[in-house]
């Protein structure tokens, strides 16, 4: 009868720009799916260029190389008896369009572009591509030379169509279509579409796998039908990492899943579907059978092919699954790590160099480098011919096999504890001892001579000699010595990231990692140009209260038990004086808030888009058992002066891991101004009243009541 109809998906670890190496892992994919019997191949949203193009989508060379890419695909065998989806970018009567390029047998049944464009957060696709906006309207297409020579067509359909073939109907949707409340998808499952598909880059973010997967399921659970997403995988070249999760669903349950987190450039799902479940799934549904005599049909391009085969009652068909996810700790792990490695090796560096402080933040960024040797050398037991190359590339040895995390971290990561003359011990012998636990190549140094050499030079030019407040400075000197100590540790850290592997008699250099989390850079707890200044930073996004619970995972899943000490540990910055022998200075003393505040004010400033009165207006309710309104008015100012007088520090912010909504990353997610009024007049003042309106309400009451 030809009912069991058998899809590929995929999650590719495709590359901006890398058109060799994007034509290569496409080929790859199609070549799997073929193997495993599948007759449709899905890819991730444009897959041909690589999702992360950015301002390069305006030149022609990209898209000239994004054909040239398609005639590629388009003689390969491997793309042969297979219906291929493919994403690139297509110029259409002098407008750039996103676009699916769907072809069989050398010749090109369609071309759907987006409908639906992702332009919130990190997205920015309206800055290079226009939406479709002709629902249900298809145009002609009229293909380059390069194209029309190898599929014999001079025009192809353009726009807003669905594939019809022996068997069933195909529709396409893309991406943040699927996020849309009025998605593709329902009108095309009740025009008929059986098969949806989803080319997505859709990017890791904590706890977000669960509302995609949420998506894609509901997609077909009130209207029935087969639903297939592929993803980008991996670090395209910038702060985001694409992570996988590609998927196939049938009438709301998940049949397919594949991996969140992997160093597999290519990996791909099939599954062997019955086309009778869905249409058995939709009989009884009334209302959308209802619902589906009034809809306006699509256009339909006729493809002589099918899914399935004549002599099908004997194949066996996928059956549901429990979806597995992560938890937070484990993203954490697994997530950065994966992004590390795929900065290491496209770098073409040799390892990382990390100023280890033996707190909370620099030992968490230690754990996730350590999880990466983790991933490579299970990578490497699992045949992962890829990231074998890669290694021995790395470490500079043709023959050497990466077995045991501790050693392959040894040969690829430097860490480096500063010492001055206000660190404590216990901060050196935590550090240390992680070092030790988890195998880094470890450096104790002390930069006091440093220290004092520049605080000499500004002695000698204006003959006055800063001290420190509890010597009787002001706090203007003692921030300025505190600062100095900072910026002299960031110096320090890219020459030994320069020479350290010279020194050793050791090829390469190292990449300097920062360890800024999320709510320090909000709050502008951080020196400019100190280590919090690196080459890339895997916490940046990731709270202080969700690097505690990964510290706890390490302990229980890397046996890492310094990490116990750290744990317990106040966090401290460790650059005033010990005061007989011991840290005196704190962080959340430093800084006026706890981490538990910080955490609630970014989420309230960024993703509730609260300003000072609704936040105000928010945590009187919030914490009405904790503070009154007054102390509540008092937070809030404090953190809205001290978030305003250090805004212009995320202009130089280090490139970071983008895991947190409420990122306060200047570059192209969190966009406001660097320069503020930092009294907030108005505003305070608004709170202000508020504050004594309700004073007065309340005096009212219990005068009332007595």
């Amino acid at each position: 009868m030809g009912r069991a109809v058998t899809v590929a998906t995929c999650a590719l670890n495709q590359w901006a720009l890398d058109f060799e190496g994007n034509l290569e892992r496409i080929v790859r994919s199609i070549d799997i799916a073929r193997s495993k019997g599948a007759r449709y191949r899905l890819g991730p949203e444009l897959e041909i260029c690589g999702y992360g193009c950015s301002d390069h989508y305006y030149e022609s060379d990209t898209l000239l190389h994004s054909f040239q890419v398609l005639e590629k695909l388009l003689e390969s065998p491997a793309t042969q008896d297979i219906i291929c989806d493919v994403g690139m970018p297509v110029l259409h009567r002098n407008v750039r369009y996103n676009c699916r390029v769907i072809f069989l047998n050398k010749k090109i049944l369609l071309i759907r572009p987006k409908i639906a464009l992702a332009n919130a957060g990190n997205y920015r696709e309206l800055r290079w591509f226009t939406p479709w906006s002709k629902a249900r309207h298809v145009e002609e297409y009229f293909l380059p030379r390069i194209i029309q020579e190898v599929t014999g067509q001079e025009t192809v359909p353009f726009g807003d169509a669905v594939l019809a073939t022996k068997d069933t109907c195909l529709g396409a949707e893309m991406c943040e279509e699927l996020w849309t409340p009025n998605s593709p998808h329902i009108d095309m499952g009740l025009d008929g579409v059986e098969i949806f598909t989803n080319s997505s880059g859709s990017h890791h973010v904590l706890r977000k796998a669960h509302t995609r997967v949420d998506l894609v399921n509901s997609a077909t659970a009130k209207n029935g039908g087969i639903y297939v997403f592929a993803n980008q995988k991996g670090c395209d070249g910038d702060r985001l990492y694409y992570d996988g999760c590609a998927m196939i669903s049938m009438n709301g349950e998940t049949v397919a899943q594949g991996s969140q987190f992997s160093l597999d450039d290519v990996e791909v799902l099939v599954a062997t579907l019955d086309l009778e479940d869905v249409r058995s799934y939709r009989a009884e549904i009334s209302s959308r059978n209802l619902a589906a005599s009034k809809v306006n049909p699509y256009p339909r391009v006729k493809v002589n092919f099918a899914l399935s085969c004549p002599d099908d009652v004997a194949v066996p068909t996928c059956m549901p699954i429990q979806w597995r996810y992560h938890s937070p700790e484990e993203e954490i792990s697994l997530g950065p790590a994966c992004w590390l490695w795929d900065y290491l090796r496209r770098s073409k560096q040799a390892g990382f160099l990390l100023p280890l402080s033996g707190g909370i933040d620099s030992s968490a960024t230690a754990c996730i480098v350590y999880s990466m040797c983790h991933q490579v050398c299970l990578a490497v037991k699992n045949g992962n011919a890829d990231v074998l190359a890669d290694a021995r590339r790395i470490v500079h040895e043709e023959t050497y096999i990466p077995e045991d995390p501790r050693e392959f971290c040894k040969r690829v990561f430097t860490t480096c504890y500063m010492a001055s003359e206000n660190s404590s011990q216990d901060t050196c012998n935590r550090a240390k001892l992680l070092a030790e636990q988890i195998g880094s190549y470890h450096i104790n140094l002390n930069i006091d001579v440093a220290v004092k050499a520049v605080v000499g030079i500004f002695s000698m030019v204006t003959g006055r000699t800063p001290r420190f407040s509890v010597y009787g400075g002001s706090s203007r000197e003692s921030l300025a010595l505190q600062n100095v100590q900072a910026r002299i540790r960031m110096v320090l850290a890219y020459l030994f990231a320069q020479l350290t592997l010279w020194a050793r008699g050791v090829p390469g250099g190292l990449l300097v990692l920062g360890s800024a989390n999320v709510d320090e850079s909000l709050r502008g707890y951080l020196t400019k140009y100190d280590c919090s200044s690196a080459d890339i930073n895997p916490i940046g996004g990731i709270s202080k209260t969700d690097l505690k619970n990964f510290i706890q995972y390490c302990i229980e899943n890397f046996q890492l038990t310094a990490l116990r000490s750290i744990m317990s540990a106040p966090p401290t910055a460790e650059l005033e004086p010990l005061v007989d022998g011991q840290v005196a200075q704190t962080d959340e003393a430093d800084m006026g808030m706890t981490y538990a505040e910080l955490s609630i004010y970014g989420k309230l400033r960024k993703i509730a888009k609260a300003g000072p009165y609704s936040m105000f207006c928010k945590l009187i309710n919030m914490w009405k058992e904790i503070c009154t309104p007054r102390e509540v008015a008092s937070k809030v100012k404090h953190f809205f002066r001290m978030y305003s007088v250090n805004r212009h520090k995320m202009t130089t912010l280090t490139p970071s891991y983008h895991a947190e909504n409420y990122s306060p990353d200047d570059n192209r997610f969190d966009l406001r101004p660097f320069l503020y009024n930092t009294t907030w007049s108005w505003q305070f003042r608004c709170i202000d009243k508020q504050v004594n309106a309700l004073l007065f309400l309340h005096g009212f009451i219990s005068e009332v009541l007595t």
